[in-house]
């Protein structure tokens, strides 16, 4: 029987998860199918889920990784603690249908950054979005001892208004993480409004976005000499974590 897994979000346009899938299945010779599943509210995922009994697994993008935790009936400790949720293994059949909730973005962001920090120590960072992808790269930083600061448009208190950031603030945080969908696909001349300004040398700049490969936040970031990397890495790692979840026997 074939195998059902998919993706929830809105929009889903910008999405890798579908063409990766589908070459992996057809490359591993694994009888099963990816698809995509826009929901404009959150709301509407049990319905979801009854009309499609037998989805085994989703994934949960933009902007539902924060508000998918209340549909769970058991959540991993890297979602619980980072506050997000972005895979959802489905046990159980109509109606006791069962849900276990897991962040692989957290694996996926946790090894790509290493390999891009690699030799680097003493690093603070800023996080660009308060959203629930900055909820899964807060909690690596916390893991790994790098201090960081979060920025929003809707700062809460703690955190950084763009406006806030200036040259001291800039030279003292290095590590530059865009978690926003700022200069995504097909809106690429879009960026986070940061002092660009203020990048140097020593700055590493880190987009969680894949698509344009190069964003104009990356593009900026180059052009005054910052090392940078794109999100890709990560999407490749946690979607090979997802089905690695989707495969193990657990128990509801």
């Amino acid at each position: 029987m074939t195998r059902r897994f998919g993706l929830v979000g809105y929009p889903l346009t910008h999405s890798f998860s579908p063409d990766y899938f589908s070459k992996k299945f057809k490359k591993e010779n694994i009888d099963a199918t990816y698809e995509l599943y826009p929901l404009k509210r959150i709301d509407l995922l049990p319905g979801l889920l009854q009309k499609n009994p037998s989805l085994e697994g989703l994934n949960v993008t933009i902007p539902f990784k924060e508000a998918v935790i209340r549909y769970v009936d058991d959540i991993s400790r890297e979602a619980y603690e980072s506050g997000a949720v972005n895979t959802l293994k489905i046990t159980g059949k109509t109606p006791k249908i069962h849900l276990k909730g897991f962040n692989t973005d957290v694996y996926g962001f946790r090894e790509s950054l290493q390999n891009f920090i690699a030799g680097r120590k003493a690093l603070k960072a800023l996080v660009l979005g308060s959203g629930g992808a900055s909820a899964a790269v807060a909690w690596v930083l916390e893991q790994l001892g790098i201090a960081w600061h979060i920025v929003s448009r809707s700062p809460k208190p703690g955190m950084y208004a763009y406006e806030d950031l200036n040259k001291a603030i800039m030279q003292e945080h290095l590590l530059i993480i865009n978690t926003t969908p700022l200069g995504m696909s097909p809106a690429t001349d879009k960026q986070p409004p940061i002092p660009y300004q203020h990048l140097t040398k020593r700055h590493l700049c880190y987009d969680l976005i894949y698509n344009p490969s190069k964003t104009s936040f990356l593009v900026s970031g180059e052009k005054k000499g910052a090392a940078i990397k794109n999100g890709l890495e990560m999407l490749q790692l946690q979607a090979e974590k997802s089905w690695e979840i989707w495969n193990e026997k657990l128990n509801p």
